[in-house]
């Protein structure tokens, strides 16, 4: 009876431990799925498809890929409003992130009086401090103001160049702004003169990287003209300039009308310069011009504030008092004219005189006479520095009893012929005769100043300067269109051939290399594309790089016959623009070709990153044939 008893006990104990089991089992099991199902709906809610959630006893399992950093942190958010956030275990990811774009690098440098100033970002593999030596070198360390950024990322194709001609540019530029990017350089400057602005475009353009793309916008302030001078003179009743300055364009337009009128012809042109003596300048030419034409013939010469005013031999006496008094009372007070009305002389009687002559080819001739032997000395010594030791041969004679300012009249007549391209000086007591042609426009002004500069007031001097186009140093060169066409030409006579399937210039083709290299080196800065072309024997793509390489070698040859090439690029375009059928060997030996074209502003525009890629690729190419198909 008694073990009965404790039978009942203990068979009561375990059942009541295994229903306490039960009831904790399915109690854990209640709770996984009410928090699983609750944080599921919620992120539901938020649209928050990508988060997966697993309940494992009290804790829940966030797993999924969120699409930023943000939705994560906002499903985390969410099942913390479910259950305790203590309860949340997170292993979600994050997608991962497009790399940061790089920044654009770019640099400003401007330099003027006051120094150097650079401001920009750069990349950090930019030498920094060599750039900044060079800024101190050149305005010293206490003008240079730095304020460069740079950014830890690779330098873009191209800036390295940039920046390194950016700075050689500047270094030659007193007055400049020089924006630098990759691939790209822009300058404004001021230069001092036109002509020192020619120089400058011709030395920037030379020195540039090939395929840097450089703009230039060099403005040319107006000359500072010493003396400011004007010389007009009728002959024949017809009048003209050796010189004309103003100092504006109303002023000169003023000038020009008077000039009209007093029976000068086209083309007339005057200067717009600084220097003028007088505000009333444009007045007192015009009252002196006027009062040419009343006399008849003459010339009037402008000297600052100075006028001097020769009449024709022959006037008449009482004309030209009347006239000159009139002018001479007209005139702003600041001018002062000095008139002169020649004697007329005897053309037999063979005044002194000195002649020096210029040829064509560059050959100096000088006779006549001279004062003493001193004198004849320091004239040959002058003409040989200014012609060439071989140029000049001197046949002038030693008389006594020439004029006291002889030597220096001498003197001035051999520096004014060395304006000309040819002509003759002839030097007397009472005047210089200075003739010939010129390819330089401004050379009659430049001779009447120098003349009216060193013989001094009320000197009479006569200037007849021809410009001729084709001895101007500029526009005596070909243009790029007719380049263009030359080229055209010699490829037309010897065409460029390659080895068969190569990229080698055949031995044929050497002499024609020669020939395109020789007229590129008149042509000035052209900017040429090389094309290269071929049959349509072989793949396509094969044909395209074949092509290209050819163009390729052609510009490496015109580089190795000192060819300037900053301006040109190499591009091959296989298979494309046929110039004949390609079902016949004729055709396709006409559609093997090498061709040049100008890069004009329309098309360098859209064509300008495949241009400076392949201008710097073409950088590298040391000649090498790409294996491809026979026949191409």
């Amino acid at each position: 009876m008694r073990l009965s008893a404790l039978l009942i006990i203990a068979f009561t104990f375990f059942f009541a431990a295994g229903a306490s089991l039960v009831a904790a089992n399915f109690s854990v099991t209640l709770i996984e799925e009410s928090s699983e199902i609750g944080v599921r709906n919620v992120l539901d809610d938020k649209a928050m498809p990508w988060a997966e959630v697993e309940a494992d006893g009290l804790k829940v399992t966030l797993s999924g890929t969120a699409p930023n950093e943000v939705m994560r942190f906002n499903a985390l958010t969410a099942a913390g409003s479910v259950v305790d956030a203590a309860r949340i275990i997170d292993q979600m990811e994050v997608v991962a992130q497009a790399a940061i774009a790089a920044p654009k690098f770019s640099a400003e440098i401007l330099r003027n009086d006051s120094g150097v100033s650079i401001i920009g970002l750069i990349p950090t593999t930019t030498d920094r401090d060599a750039a900044n030596a060079r800024f101190n070198a050149l305005v010293g360390p206490e003008n240079v103001a730095d304020l460069l950024e740079s950014a830890n990322y690779p330098s873009p194709d191209g800036w390295e160049d940039a920046f390194a001609f950016a700075i050689s540019a500047i270094e030659k530029l007193p007055r400049a702004k020089i924006s630098a990017s990759a691939g790209r350089v822009s300058i404004t400057a001021i230069s001092d003169s036109p002509e020192a602005k020619a120089r400058l475009e011709t030395l920037l353009t030379r020195s540039a990287p090939p395929g840097l793309n450089v703009t230039l916008d060099i403005a040319a302030p107006r000359p500072v003209i010493t003396p400011f001078t004007l010389r007009f003179q009728i002959r024949d009743g017809t009048g003209g300039f050796d010189a004309c300055s103003a100092d504006t364009d109303k002023a000169s337009l003023r000038i020009l009308n008077a000039a009209k009128a007093a029976g000068a012809t086209e083309p007339l042109r005057c200067t717009v310069g600084l220097g003028v003596p007088s505000p009333r300048w444009a007045e007192a030419v015009d009252k002196a011009i006027a009062a040419l034409a009343k006399i008849g013939g003459g010339s009037v010469t402008f000297a600052d504030a100075d006028i001097s005013l020769v009449a024709a031999e022959g006037t008449d006496q009482a004309l030209f008092d009347r006239v000159v008094g009139e002018l001479e009372t007209s005139l702003p007070d600041v001018f002062v004219l000095d008139s002169r009305l020649p004697k007329e002389v005897d053309p037999n009687a063979g005044p002194p005189e000195f002649v020096a002559t210029l040829s064509p080819e560059g050959q100096v001739q000088l006779r006549g006479r001279l004062s003493d032997d001193a004198l004849r000395n320091l004239a040959d010594s002058y003409a040989k520095a200014s012609f060439g030791s071989k140029n000049v041969y001197t046949a002038a004679r030693v008389v006594e009893n020439l004029p006291a300012d002889w030597p220096t009249r001498v003197l001035s007549a051999l520096d004014a012929l060395s304006k000309l391209s040819n002509g003759t000086v002839i030097v007397t007591p009472d005047n210089v005769s200075v003739s010939g042609n010129t390819g330089n426009p401004d050379a009659g002004s430049q001779i009447a100043t120098l003349l009216a500069g060193k013989l001094g007031e009320g000197q009479d001097y006569d200037i007849a300067v021809v410009y001729q186009e084709k001895l101007d140093p500029v526009l005596g060169l070909p243009t790029p269109e007719e380049c263009e066409s030359q080229i055209g030409d010699i490829v037309a006579a010897g065409k460029i051939n390659f080895e068969p399937g190569s990229a080698t210039i055949d031995a044929s083709a050497l002499g024609t290399m020669d020939s395109i290299a020789e007229l590129l080196k008149t042509c000035g800065d052209v900017a040429l594309e090389i094309q290269g072309y071929t049959d349509s024997q072989g793949r396509e793509e094969m044909n395209l790089a074949l092509s290209q390489s050819r163009a390729e070698s052609v510009l490496n040859e015109l580089r190795a016959r000192r060819v300037l090439t900053g301006s040109f690029i190499a591009k091959g375009f296989g298979e494309e623009s046929p110039v004949a059928a390609n079902d016949t060997e004729e055709g396709r030996e006409a559609n093997r070709r090498i061709e040049f074209k100008l890069i004009r502003p329309e098309l360098s525009a859209q064509d300008n990153e495949t241009g400076l890629e392949n201008a710097t690729e073409t950088s590298d190419i040391d000649g090498s044939s790409e294996p491809t198909q026979e026949g191409n």
